[in-house]
Order: C-alpha cells, then structure tokens, then sequence
C-alpha cells in the first residue's frame, strides 16, 4: 500500500477528479491497483464529491474492463477448453447467458479477493454484448464505490480494512441480497407469463 500512496497518489492528484477515473481504467486493463483505497482517500478528502468520484472510477472500470474482455472474446474458448472440459464448458455458459447481466454485476459489486478479471474474460468468451458488459461493470463498482464511501463518512479511511477483513462477510451479505433479489425477478417474470396466456 505504501508504495501506491507515494508513487501512484501523487502523480494522479495532479489530474483531480479525473485521477480516480484513470487509476480504475488502469486497474480494470492491465496492472492490479488497490482501488478501494484510493476511492477512500479521494472520497475522504473531499466528502462532498464523493458521488463524482464513485461515477468516475466505475465509469473508469468499466471501460478498462474492455482489455480483458477483448482477450476473451478473441480466443479465450481455446484457453478455458484447456482448462475446463466440453461438458463443464456448456454448463458455465448456459448459466452465464442465462442471467449475464447479474454474472456480472455481482463480481463488479465484491472487493478483492474476488477474482473479477476471470468473469470479465468469461463474459468475452460466451460473447456478452459490449452495452449490457459495460452497464453491469458500471453499476456493479457504483454500489460497491457507495458502499465503501459511506464506510468512510463513518469509520474514516480505515474503511477499506474493515472491507478488506471483513471481505467474506459482506460476500455473503451481497450473495443474500443477490439471491433476493432474483427471486423477485423470478416470481415477476413467472407471473408476467401467466397473464400473457
């Protein structure tokens, strides 16, 4: 973390609000940053902006996600077939364009060590449309960037480790919540049907 706070801080405070945008482009395309903690110093600096820079960084992540994804909608299918046999292959992507959007909304939504590049080259490899890819990235790191940003009016900067030790915890709250809220897409959809017959 030290080197991050006095190499990489530094040089991005220069770019103002826009810094936090550029570090999550940088995060989600190619060299892993601790996130959550310079969305912490940003917001805790600056409190009442702190909606500008969760826009910022998701929009940033969102976007730098597009590296990955291109990865694997080039050739990834070679790469997971080498891992992964035929049979297994079809079951994770029939799951994923079953509910894509929330395949990947959900990982955008949990802290590290959620390995988030992993279901972003899935969602290239089972070709998930780039509108409905950048959406879900987008409004997953938003909830998530809120989240930690109202930590920080409570608890200070020292959010990100309550975040980072408490990491299993807050998985299982946003899998409850996750799973609720299918569940009532579930029953909608369900009724929705019955009224067209």
């Amino acid at each position: 973390m030290a080197k991050w706070k006095f190499v990489l801080l530094p040089a991005v405070a220069k770019l103002g609000f826009w810094g936090i945008g550029a570090i999550a482009l940088l995060d989600s395309s190619t060299i892993p940053v601790p996130m959550d903690f310079f969305v912490a110093v940003y917001v805790w600096n600056d409190k009442s902006h702190f909606w500008l820079y969760c826009l910022l960084a998701a929009t940033g992540s969102a976007i730098g996600g597009l590296a990955p994804y291109g990865l694997g909608r080039a050739g990834g299918e070679l790469f997971l077939l080498k891992r992964v046999n035929r049979a297994r292959y079809e079951r994770m992507r029939t799951r994923f364009e079953n509910q894509e959007f929330l395949a990947m909304m959900i990982p955008s939504m949990l802290p590290p060590p959620t390995p988030w590049k992993a279901f972003v080259f899935a969602a290239g490899v089972f070709e998930m449309r780039v509108v409905p890819f950048l959406a879900a990235v987008f409004c997953g790191r938003m909830v998530r960037w809120l989240a930690l940003s109202l930590l920080v009016f409570k608890l200070g900067p020292g959010a990100v480790e309550v975040v980072a030790h408490h990491g299993l915890a807050l998985l299982g709250i946003v899998g409850g919540l996750a799973a609720i809220g299918f569940a009532w897409w579930w029953m909608k959809k369900r009724r929705s049907g019955k009224l067209e017959e």
